[in-house]
């Protein structure tokens, strides 16, 4: 991954298990190290060994989605903000998938990304159900 796309906070994967950047470093080397942690393990390892996380229809209803529109083209999800929406494509091209925002469409295909563009948009990050974690004020 791209150390310049990721910020603390940002939900990651490390050998099949989900992480949280809690910190991110560079080595005398001039390497890029993140801290990660999950509720087993807190390690820090290459930057370029963690790989983002692709959203999905469970992914999205853990951050407070909704399917709202079902169809054999494609599937919205709705936040209870009314403004926010991600569009599934189920075609091959994959033309309309992405996150709108205000209706317009934002490439966005990874978990870090989400998190990122709510983050700079609402000052804050996005509620993640389930045990994942907690909303941040």
């Amino acid at each position: 991954m791209n150390v310049a796309d990721l910020k603390i906070k940002n939900l990651v994967e490390y050998k099949n298990q989900i992480y949280t950047i809690t910190e991110i470093f560079q080595s005398i080397e001039q390497e890029y190290f993140v801290k990660i942690e999950n509720d087993i393990h807190s390690i820090s390892v290459p930057a370029d060994s963690i790989r983002p996380i692709k959203i999905t229809e469970e992914w999205l209803e853990k951050f407070g989605f909704s399917k709202t529109y079902s169809s054999d083209q494609s599937i919205r999800y709705e936040r209870p903000e009314s403004f926010i929406k991600y569009d599934i494509d189920l075609s091959s091209r994959k033309i309309l998938e992405g996150l709108k925002i205000y209706g317009n469409t934002i490439k966005c295909k990874y978990i870090h990304e989400f998190q990122n563009i709510f983050s700079c948009l609402f000052g804050k990050e996005p509620a993640l159900h389930f045990g994942y974690l907690k909303t941040e004020s």
